[in-house]
């Protein structure tokens, strides 16, 4: 049984082959960084070629990793399998990114491969309940509890993932652009509210396709954002560099922790 990695931008794709062998599925025009792993290259345009390639490696399971961007795509270059995914591809994207991520691992499935997440592959990664570096005071549960409110609510409407709230009051949410997007608004527009950032799953988010990261860059950007806390959820979202994400968080003297 063989394994494969469709790889996007940052360090998952990395950590996910210390976690075992696997192939690499680079895709044309998507930014990713180069690693030490077999490679199979597929096109957007071109799904039936990458279905027989993956087959013809043996290869049984898929994982999702990194940030993956919508390249410029050119219908010319469609194979016949994509031209008849079109439209089911199409009709998902419209529903938004969680409908789309579904639609696609739905499809792999039905080719007969198994989805699998990066916390079956690295269980390590994912963040248990707990404190991190240090336990929230009652203000920061406060507004931790502010912001998850926020979250659940917006959830069905496929907003995002993150939210800040501050003495109570919603200082930021995030949308299309993403978390480093969200904590530099905050940075410009509240940058001494001393805020808590919430990170979890939407409700009908996919973790095989997308669960939340954060890593060393979102501590450093919430401290450029004046935020005391950061809470993320428990078995929902993973820790890229633990510890560099510890010495952030100490250093900037951001308590960070995890809830159910």
């Amino acid at each position: 049984m063989a394994r494969a990695i469709i790889a996007g931008a940052g360090k998952l794709p990395e950590l996910l082959l210390q976690g075992g062998p696997a192939q690499i599925v680079r895709l044309a025009g998507v930014a990713s960084d180069p690693l030490d792993a077999p490679e199979i290259p597929a096109r957007f345009e071109q799904f039936g070629k990458l279905f027989a390639d993956l087959k013809a490696q043996d290869v049984s399971e898929l994982a999702f990793a990194g940030a993956l961007s919508r390249p410029a795509f050119d219908p010319s270059l469609m194979d016949p399998e994509t031209m008849a995914l079109m439209p089911r591809v199409a009709g998902a994207m419209g529903q938004g990114d969680d409908a789309l991520l579904r639609t696609i691992a739905a499809i792999f499935e039905e080719q007969g491969f198994t989805v699998i997440g990066p916390g079956d592959i690295r269980p390590d990664l994912v963040a248990a309940e707990g404190p991190i570096t240090a336990a929230p005071s009652t203000a920061q549960e406060k507004d931790a509890a502010r912001a998850r409110e926020v979250l659940a609510a917006l959830g069905p409407l496929d907003v995002g993932q993150a939210a800040i709230a501050a003495k109570g009051q919603m200082i930021g949410i995030e949308t299309l652009q993403g978390t480093d997007a969200l904590l530099q608004f905050v940075a410009q527009s509240a940058p001494a509210s001393a805020g808590v950032l919430v990170k979890r799953p939407k409700p009908s988010q996919d973790l095989r396709m997308d669960m939340p990261v954060i890593g060393p860059q979102t501590i450093e950007r919430a401290a450029e954002a004046g935020l005391s806390g950061i809470e993320i959820a428990a078995g929902g979202v993973l820790i890229l560099e633990r510890d560099a994400v510890f010495d952030a968080a100490e250093k900037a003297g951001i308590a960070l922790w995890a809830a159910p």
